[in-house]
């Protein structure tokens, strides 16, 4: 049954007007549709909403990835709007070379990833392929 259903991602939020704003400011993103306590946002193949919580994630691990044909230049236009990016060792440039892959994805990618406004752990990503 769940095969071919459509899949969202869930983001968390303590405060989503705070969010609201930081996604729009730092991200370039708009939310597409609103009801009481959450935000609706499409990307070009999928769809994340952003709602009100009591709970927190912990940003210990990625919750939402947005893969890019150009991570370089994602980065850069990102750290221009003021997003800042986890610092790990081996990167360079905030960006790190993750060697393996799906087999469908190809070879390897190349990603780095920051917290938004609630502490939710976010990455972008491009294939190596």
């Amino acid at each position: 049954m769940l095969k071919h259903a459509r899949i969202e991602a869930r983001i968390p939020t303590q405060d989503l007007a705070r969010a609201r704003r930081w996604y729009a400011e730092n991200l370039g993103l708009e939310a597409v549709e609103e009801r009481a306590g959450g935000l609706r946002y499409e990307g070009a193949t999928g769809v994340f909403c952003l709602f009100a919580s009591a709970g927190a994630s912990d940003g210990s691990f990625t919750q939402m990835g947005f893969y890019v044909d150009d991570i370089e230049a994602a980065v850069a236009d990102l750290r221009a709007r003021g997003v800042v990016f986890e610092v790990y060792e081996g990167a360079v440039n905030g960006i790190v070379n993750i060697d393996g892959n799906y087999p469908s994805k190809g070879r390897g990618e190349r990603a780095a990833w920051f917290r938004d406004s609630e502490g939710n752990m976010l990455g972008i990503a491009q294939i190596v392929r």
